[in-house]
């Protein structure tokens, strides 16, 4: 094992050492218990590839209609259709 010094709060401190103590064990393997389980659950940060292949994964779910994206009215088109939805809500607004 290798020493090493970290900061607590006193609260957490103060915690600890009654876990401890309920346990009948040491703050240190306490510690040690807390890191090997943030360890094991803690996100793993994607690499840039991983994130390459996830964006052209998502790309590709949308080029095959598996996901789609719509307006607030329902329009699927908006990106393609802006200039034509934009001078309908134009005329719209002159009425």
């Amino acid at each position: 094992m290798v020493r090493t010094m970290i900061q607590l709060t006193e609260e957490q401190l103060k915690a600890l050492k009654a876990l401890a103590k309920a346990r009948k064990t040491s703050v240190a393997k306490l510690v040690r218990e807390s890191v090997a389980q943030y360890i094991v659950t803690a996100p793993i940060e994607l690499t840039r590839e991983e994130k390459r292949q996830r964006a052209l994964e998502f790309v590709r779910q949308i080029k095959e209609g598996k996901i789609q994206f719509h307006d607030i009215e329902g329009k699927t088109d908006v990106s393609v259709n802006h200039d034509e939805y934009f001078a309908q809500a134009i005329e719209d607004d002159l009425r």
